[in-house]
């Protein structure tokens, strides 16, 4: 008879540490946002996306003895340098296997992810994106204790999926979450229970319109987001990276109104010298762009954004660290003047505020800088469209915006 030894599964280093917590390593090198910050372990690899960037990243977080725990960690410290190339290998296969990152192959002729060198490349998928979001969450609600998480409820009531006890006549466009108990009694008090129970073998039970009812549901209402994102260069000037933690803070955000506010929506508005919507999935790949900072053009297609969305409630949450300093003149020429506050860009500006206004579209604005000039600007903002002003630092920005989301998401909507 064949006989069959057991031994102890060892595994292997690949298999010792969950991608999850690489990922968490490796989230300064993903969400990079083109500032050389010296006290980085990546900063030599300037945020390109690259599979030779990776493995290095890969190779810096297994160094840093962070991930692997001590017997790990000495297993792998005894590898010769083939065996590490191996294992990298093997944790990127991994990455790709649960979706964590796709490898693209270099193409000719494709100019705007490439640098014309024919490197193969990678990009964040969305399953990645989501758990950098959620790790970027817990680490916000982390020093803001308990937080009692909801969607946005209401005093009215209304036929829906969710009950709260009580029901009502069926009208046209309700939800049809019917309520057999209160919908029969009716039949019976109309036709009789002996009727019902003992009429004739095959004798219909006539149901009509005045009978049906359906559960009633509290309202809640939705609410549709617009991030306005400043991403220009100042953003990343004066020895402080601004636009990285603005980057966290919408993906902490994304992944807050998806999981706890699932009929909200959110969208993402980048402003540089023009603006451009891009998708939340695509934020790891966003840099800082041009010098100047059209804030008009941001919240000229804010405003388109919101105005197909069919929601209660209306908002734009803007994050920059700037003046308005850029303006898209009637013949798609862009005005400049990045000396002080120009009186037509700013004219021009708080007129589209004054759009937003009429069209009850809230603004709260956080700023991550603390000029004069500009607290002044950003509180007239504030006041045309019964916002918020945050004055803030990158440092506090996430807990200063979450707070403020989820305090009004709390409130009851009249």
């Amino acid at each position: 008879m064949k006989r069959v030894r057991y031994t102890k599964f060892t595994g292997d280093l690949a298999s010792s540490f969950g991608l999850e917590d690489l990922m968490q390593a490796l989230s300064d090198f993903l969400l990079d946002s083109g500032f050389n910050d010296p006290m980085s372990r990546f900063q030599e690899f300037d945020g390109d996306q690259t599979m030779e960037n990776l493995r290095e990243a890969i190779r810096q977080a297994l160094d840093s003895g962070e991930i692997f725990d001590d017997e790990a960690q000495e297993k792998y410290e005894a590898l010769s340098e083939d065996q590490v190339e191996e294992l990298i290998d093997q944790i990127i296969q991994k990455m790709q296997e649960q979706n964590f990152i796709n490898a693209e192959m270099p193409e000719q002729g494709q100019g705007e992810q490439g640098d014309g060198n024919g490197e193969a490349r990678f990009e964040v998928t969305d399953k990645g994106m989501d758990f950098l979001g959620y790790k970027a969450l817990r680490e916000l609600l982390g020093p803001l204790g308990k937080s009692n998480l909801g969607r946005h409820d209401t005093r009215h009531e209304a036929a829906g999926v969710e009950t709260n006890g009580s029901s009502k006549l069926y009208e046209f466009g309700d939800t049809l979450n019917l309520d057999i108990t209160a919908t029969l009694s009716s039949v019976f008090a109309r036709e009789g229970l002996a009727t019902a129970i003992e009429g004739e073998e095959h004798a219909p039970l006539n149901i009509y319109h005045s009978d049906v009812h359906v559960h009633q549901s509290d309202y809640q209402s939705s609410c549709a987001t617009v991030v306005l994102l400043d991403c220009s260069h100042s953003m990343i000037l004066y020895g402080e990276d601004r636009f990285t933690p603005a980057k966290r803070v919408a993906m902490a955000l994304s992944h807050l109104i998806r999981t706890q506010f699932p009929g909200d929506t959110l969208n993402l508005v980048l402003f540089h010298d023009t603006a451009e919507e891009i998708p939340v999935s695509q934020l790891s790949r966003v840099k800082v762009g041009p010098h100047y900072t059209n804030t008009r053009e941001g919240l000229r297609m804010a405003q388109r954004i919101l105005a197909r969305q069919n929601k209660d409630m209306k908002q734009i949450v803007m994050i920059t660290d700037g003046k308005p300093s850029a303006l898209t003149l009637p013949d798609g020429r862009i005005y400049k003047n990045a000396f002080g506050l120009d009186p037509l860009v700013i004219s021009e500006t708080l007129e589209e505020v004054s759009r937003c206004k009429r069209a009850n579209i809230m603004i709260n604005t956080f700023m991550l800088a603390s000029d004069f000039s500009l607290m002044q600007f950003v509180q007239q903002v504030s006041a045309m469209c019964r916002g918020k002003a945050y004055f803030t630092t990158p440092q506090n920005l996430g807990n200063y915006l979450l707070m403020d989301f989820m305090s009004r998401r709390m409130k009851t909507v009249h």
